[in-house]
């Protein structure tokens, strides 16, 4: 009776361990086609946001590569180059028209590399402007902007010099 009692109980415990293991694969095999389904719909999620931002775009600008620029004074943003390397990949209708302004060109390429990333509405004028960024940026942000801002403005300075025009210097106090 032992000997059969072992068998039994050996049956028993062998089924068990088999149920255990297929029902582990059953989970992960479950788990595996989920997460092609996530991958799809982030995707189409990423797709759908770069055509939103689009539809935003004005229509009648015209694409960059139909424009007659002289392709040697014009910024490295504004060529006509790939996007990023998955822009081969990605259908035509989703990349749209391009379009020859730099803020839209700079939100398109922010966008690819983080679909999630907002840009607030600035439609006052730009003191007011500045200070509502001010307000909802932190204040490494906001130091990090104001030095840009002060590099750009040399940038700006240094481009276009000024025709010998005399300034007024005001004096110091206390110099009779």
């Amino acid at each position: 009776r032992s000997l059969f009692g072992r068998k039994a109980a050996f049956s028993a415990l062998s089924i068990l361990v088999a149920l255990l293991i297929v029902g582990q694969a059953v989970t992960v095999y479950f788990v595996y086609q989920q997460s092609g389904q996530i991958n799809k719909l982030t995707k189409t999620s990423q797709a759908l946001q770069l055509q939103a931002l689009q539809k935003k775009m004005p229509s009648n600008a015209k694409p960059v590569n139909k424009m007659r620029m002289a392709m040697v004074n014009m910024p490295l943003a504004m060529r006509d180059l790939p996007l990023s390397p998955s822009s081969d990949r990605m259908p035509a209708n989703i990349m749209g028209p391009v379009s020859n302004k730099t803020e839209d060109q700079v939100k398109h390429l922010l966008l690819q590399a983080d679909p999630q990333k907002m840009f607030p509405e600035l439609k006052d004028n730009l003191m007011d402007n500045l200070k509502r960024l001010k307000k909802s940026m932190t204040d490494v942000d906001w130091k990090s902007f104001e030095s840009w801002m002060h590099k750009w403005l040399l940038f700006e300075l240094a481009k276009n010099p000024q025709k010998n025009e005399k300034k007024v210097i005001p004096a110091e106090k206390g110099i009779a």
